[in-house]
């Protein structure tokens, strides 16, 4: 028992010191600033450079089918407004196709 109540104040210490002991360490890290510019700074710029660059050739791709799409409906506009015009009783305006029909045949027509 008088062996226990020695040790137990030594137990004590060791633990107080263990959880203070992870606390006490600290991790260190370096910045330096060459005007203004850090080197992680730099590293982000680069690599956010090379990921626009790298996407150049599909925005082109999207803004040329996106031109494409816009000069159809807008020519599709026009022409269903002069197949709606049409003195031609046969022509129809096919909304699915986007084309001028004719009622008869179901051929594209001119209006």
């Amino acid at each position: 028992m008088k062996i226990a109540t020695r040790m137990l104040p030594a137990a004590f210490l060791l633990s107080c010191l263990g959880s203070v002991a992870p606390s006490a360490l600290a991790q260190t890290e370096h910045l330096i600033i060459d005007n203004g510019h850090t080197n992680y700074s730099s590293e982000l710029s680069r690599e956010h450079k090379e990921q626009w660059d790298d996407t150049r050739s599909l925005r082109k791709k999207i803004n040329t089918r996106n031109e494409k799409d816009f000069n159809r409906l807008d020519r599709a506009v026009d022409s269903k407004q002069a197949c709606q015009q049409s003195l031609n009783l046969n022509a129809y305006w096919e909304p699915t196709t986007l084309r001028c029909l004719d009622r008869q045949t179901g051929r594209p027509v001119q209006p």
